[in-house]
């Protein structure tokens, strides 16, 4: 019997998605199962959810659909009850169960770039994917956050970082106070004020910046934080992290982390995640 899983969001056109899942597909032998793309906003999202039949196993979920989702479930983790925001969609008897699992690939990330032992994180923006990342930071053992917004963060993800147990400030636009780590939720081109960029020459527990968006790199945030002396962790390494958490959920397998970085390496360069040209 045929199973499909998809990403759904808008714009869709730039997602790795599907390569991630198709790598993996094919890995376990998953021969019935697709999984594609499909653009879906916040207006068409009901009705496009509406019209899938007892096919489908699961959605990804991108901008802007993070908190819609919550809407459609029947049931909803933890985590995505926590911080508002879901990712993931997966098919159940008792209908779609709701999960983030951006949080583990924001933990995967800073983990694989070293960052551990964080005690003051700056995070730029105050939404679905900043809510995540506060997660990620909570269970870290991170002590502090200061947001960097235009005007003031959102009070649902100020409450939830409370209830974390983080102590919370604010911060305008490009005033960026020193942190053990800098986590972008925003478009690249939202983040202002880079001349003043603190500069580190720390070797122990090494500065880290994480920007969450990939395909576009190198950010202006990421060149001025390796200008800068700091560590990066990999846009693309959260990808492929909370994709391997999404395949587990979906079909219930183990998700072969191998197979699906092999098919990531191919296409994007690992440090910036910018693509590789196509062979000829």
């Amino acid at each position: 019997m045929p199973r499909h899983c998809a990403v759904w969001g808008s714009p869709i056109g730039h997602s790795l998605s599907p390569v991630l899942h198709r790598a993996a597909y094919a890995a376990l032998g998953l021969r019935t199962w697709t999984y594609d793309r499909r653009e879906v906003d916040v207006a068409a999202f009901p009705d496009a959810l509406a019209g899938l039949d007892d096919t489908w196993r699961g959605l990804s979920l991108t901008m802007p659909l993070k908190e819609v989702a919550l809407t459609a479930a029947s049931v909803v983790d933890a985590t995505a009850r926590d911080t508002g925001s879901a990712n993931t969609l997966v098919a159940t008897p008792a209908g779609w169960h709701a999960h983030n699992t951006d949080i583990h690939g924001i933990e995967a990330a800073l983990l694989v770039a070293g960052c551990v032992d964080t005690t003051h994180a700056l995070v730029i923006g105050s939404g679905a994917t900043a809510r995540s990342a506060v997660a990620a930071l909570a269970a870290s053992g991170t002590r502090r956050v200061t947001f960097m917004v235009r005007d003031r963060p959102r009070p649902e993800t100020v409450e939830q970082a409370e209830r974390a147990g983080l102590v919370v400030d604010a911060v305008a636009l490009g005033d960026w106070p020193l942190a053990d780590v800098v986590i972008s939720t925003v478009p690249p081109e939202a983040v202002p004020g880079l001349d003043a960029f603190p500069v580190t020459d720390r070797d122990e527990s090494p500065l880290t910046v994480l920007d969450v968006v990939y395909g576009h790199g190198p950010t202006p945030l990421q060149r001025r934080a390796r200008a800068c002396g700091w560590t990066l962790a990999a846009g693309t390494d959260m990808l492929l992290h909370q994709a391997a958490a999404q395949v587990t959920l979906m079909t219930g397998r183990p998700a072969p982390l191998d197979a699906m970085a092999t098919a990531l390496a191919a296409l994007v360069d690992p440090e910036w995640g910018t693509p590789l040209p196509t062979p000829s």
